[in-house]
């Protein structure tokens, strides 16, 4: 895939009391939860299965705090052998301020041999395909 693809997806929710800390923003380890939400939703809607996370970089741009409306977007960002890559951005929805970046790389996994397993072509189209929450 030479060039990245456009949203897949876009999940919105609401800050929630339990995702602050103490000083009343949202805590930086729960952004981490809001990118698994828009993957298990994208995969359940794709009907993809046999994934597991290898890797998640996240860039902090700005703060959200309780009652926020975030939204949640998803794109697929390349393929390897066995892996492939998403692009998220989480905006504040009223704004539009982006709140994070982040990178997160996939890989098609047996998990009975506990081996990675080769992409099928038809596992690449679905993962490409755009998807309604």
């Amino acid at each position: 895939m030479s060039e990245v693809s456009p949203w897949l997806m876009a999940i919105r929710l609401q800050v929630r009391f339990r995702d602050c800390d103490p000083l009343g923003h949202v805590n930086n380890a729960v952004y981490l939860t809001y990118l698994e939400n828009a993957r298990f939703a994208i995969w359940k809607a794709q009907g993809a299965t046999g994934m597991i996370l290898a890797r998640a970089e996240v860039d902090f741009r700005s703060q959200s705090r309780y009652g926020d409306e975030l939204e949640v977007r998803l794109r697929l960002e390349g393929f390897g052998r066995s892996s492939f890559r998403y692009e998220y951005e989480i905006v504040d929805v009223p704004s539009q301020r982006v709140v994070v970046t982040a990178k997160t790389v996939q890989v098609h996994f047996d998990y009975a041999a506990q081996v990675p397993v080769p992409l099928s072509e038809e596992l690449r189209a679905k993962l490409s395909t755009p998807v309604a929450p």
